[in-house]
């Protein structure tokens, strides 16, 4: 292979003010990214009172500490849409390519902290994007989910190309690509199919709920009255529904059932350990990650 001959002298003056450049640009995309996680902690507060965690001390909990994570599409839909000041940017999403025990892996954070992580057209556009890079590099995907499902300000513009979201979660099930969802809270609508779709899933106890509208609509639709809990909780959806494989009892323990129980060697990620199900130790079979 040829060897490439760079042109650039770093110690020319026009080499100079070029760097002087990029690092103020840099400057500004931290500092917008800064009134982002700003504007989440805002909602510490009453995360604590639920007795829950940020969407990204979920994701610190997650991620290897000390491993590289790279970021991507923090400012997706910057000023668009509803954003009007920047501050919720991101498309109600917080992604990027990480390692999980060892597992480099692509992992998605529902933005809860901010608008109820609903996803904007620009929030849709980047999971897509975030699923075809999963598809192209053979990457397993952990979601950790609390989602009030699509912005239905904008239903319009999102249901349709919505359901290609769907689609590739079948997708990548068909090649071997595992999908890991930890749903934290409540997931409504379209932010239900998702942990559905997934291969395996955490609930917490007493937080997690997964339904299409809820309790109130579905008084109104049918006269019928339940609670969060009957409809779609936790403890349904792992014990009766079938629907989730692991009961956790708070945020970290749903991070540590089995995003920190998952290995990965040569191309195979071997989901093993004790994982509560319905109070009963399981270890998940193998599964492979090329398809």
């Amino acid at each position: 292979m040829p060897v490439i001959q760079s042109q650039l002298d770093p110690n020319s003056e026009q080499f100079a003010r070029n760097r002087a450049a990029m690092l103020v640009g840099i400057e500004q995309v931290r500092a917008l990214e800064q009134n982002l996680l700003n504007k989440a902690a805002e909602a510490k507060t009453k995360f604590d009172k639920r007795g829950q965690l940020l969407p990204r001390e979920r994701l610190n909990l997650l991620l290897d500490p000390g491993a590289p994570f790279l970021e991507l599409a923090s400012l997706a839909g910057y000023k668009l849409h509803d954003d009007k000041d920047g501050s919720s940017a991101g498309g109600g999403l917080i992604a990027g390519i990480g390692y999980v025990s060892g597992v480099r892996a692509l992992v998605v954070a529902n933005n809860s902290a901010i608008k109820g992580g609903t996803i904007s057209p620009s929030g849709l556009k980047k999971s897509l994007r975030l699923q075809q890079i999963a598809m192209e590099n053979k990457l397993p995907v952990i979601t950790l989910a609390e989602s009030g499902g699509a912005n239905l300000n904008y239903a319009a513009e999102i249901f349709v190309e919505g359901a290609r979201s769907f689609a590739n979660q079948a997708r990548m099930s068909a090649m071997g690509l595992p999908q890991i969802t930890v749903v934290h809270g409540s997931a409504t609508a379209g932010g239900a199919y998702q942990p559905g779709l997934s291969d395996y899933m955490v609930v917490v106890r007493g937080k997690a709920k997964l339904f299409l509208a809820g309790p109130p609509l579905l008084k109104a639709a049918t006269g019928e009255v339940a609670t969060d809990e009957e409809l779609g909780g936790a403890e349904m959806h792992a014990q009766i529904a079938g629907t989730a494989e692991y009961l956790a009892e708070n945020d970290a323990d749903g991070v540590r059932q089995y995003a920190r129980s998952s290995a990965c060697c040569h191309g195979t990620i071997n989901c093993r350990g004790s994982l509560n199900r319905s109070g009963k130790n399981r270890s998940i079979p193998s599964m492979n990650c090329w398809g």
